[in-house]
């Protein structure tokens, strides 16, 4: 019989028989049988720390745990915080006891943020060797394919760019003025902000390039003030006391940095808007904020702006290795790179190897005999012959297919572990991020197969 209401609330909490908290619990167990994992993390938590004072803060155990939900769910950490402190089913994956406080939004970022991405990777490399131990993956057979991963940066126009120079240079000079009343400054960002959407919404070559001038003899005229104030910057902080001195200089060296990234700014825009010339890619500034930020231009499809990251996965779905390029090699100069890899982290090479058209060449193909790879499929033949590459017609269709598996693969880790662009800032974050989504779809994996 259904009742009003409930006299008393149970204080036992239930088991939730929810099909991701039975997830939960089996890659709670793949960490509980892994310890050594949270005493990487513990090392880069106490790196560059005194261990005898300040709080305790998060432990290594909860600082991985923490981050895998982060990944898995693409919380932000102030949501993070919230279902920390709401759900019991992440207190209990996280480590945190019924009557302990929830970390803050604060604490995960600077705990989470503190993970290297030489530490992620050794944590996937030790979860691959458990599950080749554990028989879920043989790494006999390995499909190879590239993919990028975004910068968090706007598309980058030379307008935008410009604009992006003068707003933060004059942020940092009026803090500049406030320290030192000496410095010289107008600030032009207003008038900045209305060249850079005049640029935008000019119909004609000839407006545009009028809008466009103006915008650049304001950047000019914004980086010039940042070299005059930079001597009277540098003077007044030798007079001043040790905290206020460190302000200072920390303004100096900031301005020191945009200023240059600006004048580069200012230099490509007058090559591409007004002497019609091209600037190469490995030249080119598209973000002052995410200078590492690489441009990789895909044949007769989109321009990107972020790294090229080679990705190795196996027979079970688990991703085996990834790497973060620099620039935009092609893809044919990377066959030995990730083979030789693949020797390192399982002990041999794969007997077969599956690799995107991209990769092909009778160099490579070479190149992968000789290091002990039986079969050899590279997913269009670019004049090889099959019988060359595998023993025969039949090998090489299903190697086809199973090189296929590896755009699943991709797809999974963009759709949901949020690897289709990076949301932190900074070259070793950016690997930090592309590591972290890696090391959850394996956990995600491995807990997957030992349910079954």
């Amino acid at each position: 019989m259904r009742k009003n209401h409930q006299k008393q609330v149970s204080l036992t909490p239930t088991r939730i028989a929810h099909e991701h908290a039975k997830e939960l619990e089996a890659i709670d167990d793949l960490l509980r049988a892994e310890p050594t994992l949270s005493e990487l993390v513990a090392q880069d938590l106490a790196d560059g720390l005194d261990p005898d004072n300040g709080r305790p803060g998060m432990t290594g155990e909860q600082t991985l745990r923490a981050a895998i939900v982060r990944q898995m769910h693409g919380y932000s950490y102030d949501v993070l915080a919230f279902h920390l402190a709401d759900s019991l089913s992440f207190q209990h994956f996280c480590g945190i006891g019924i009557g302990d406080s929830a970390p803050s939004k604060s604490a995960l970022q600077r705990s989470i943020k503190r993970l290297t991405p030489q530490t992620w990777e050794k944590i996937n490399r030790r979860l691959v060797v458990t599950a080749q131990s554990g028989g879920v993956e043989s790494g006999r057979k390995s499909r190879v394919d590239c993919t990028v991963v975004g910068s968090p940066i706007h598309y980058p126009t030379d307008s935008s760019l410009l604009f992006d120079v003068v707003r933060v240079v004059a942020r940092l000079m009026s803090k500049a003025k406030s320290h030192c009343s000496s410095v010289v400054f107008s600030d032009r960002t207003r008038r900045a902000k209305r060249r850079s959407f005049d640029v935008g919404y000019a119909k004609k070559t000839k407006t545009r390039r009028i809008a466009y001038r103006d915008l650049v003899d304001v950047t000019i005229e914004t980086l010039e003030f940042v070299a005059n104030a930079m001597p009277l910057l540098e003077r007044f902080s030798e007079d001043l006391v040790a905290d206020g001195a460190s302000e200072v200089r920390g303004l100096i060296k900031e301005l020191a940095h945009y200023s240059q990234l600006g004048w580069r700014v200012v230099d490509q825009t007058h090559r591409r808007v007004f002497d019609d010339d091209k600037v190469a890619a490995g030249d080119k500034v598209v973000s002052i904020f995410e200078e590492h930020t690489d441009v990789i231009v895909k044949d007769r499809r989109e321009t990107l702006f972020g790294h090229k990251v080679c990705l190795s996965t196996g027979a079970s779905s688990l991703v085996l290795d990834c790497v973060v390029l620099d620039g935009n090699p092609a893809d044919s100069t990377l066959v030995e790179e990730m083979l030789d890899r693949h020797a390192d982290l399982l002990g041999k090479p794969p007997r077969q190897a599956a690799f995107d058209g991209g990769f092909a060449s009778k160099a490579n193909l070479e190149l992968a005999k000789a290091k002990g790879v039986k079969d050899v499929c590279f997913h269009k033949k670019r004049g090889l012959a099959i019988t060359d590459m595998v023993k025969s017609t039949w090998v090489f269709k299903k190697l086809r297919c199973f090189r296929a598996g590896v755009e699943g693969c991709i797809s999974f880790l963009k759709r949901s572990f949020g690897m289709g662009r990076c949301r932190w800032r900074g070259l070793q974050s950016f690997k930090s991020y592309v590591w972290a989504s890696v090391v959850t779809c394996n956990l995600l994996i491995l807990a997957r197969h030992a349910m079954q």
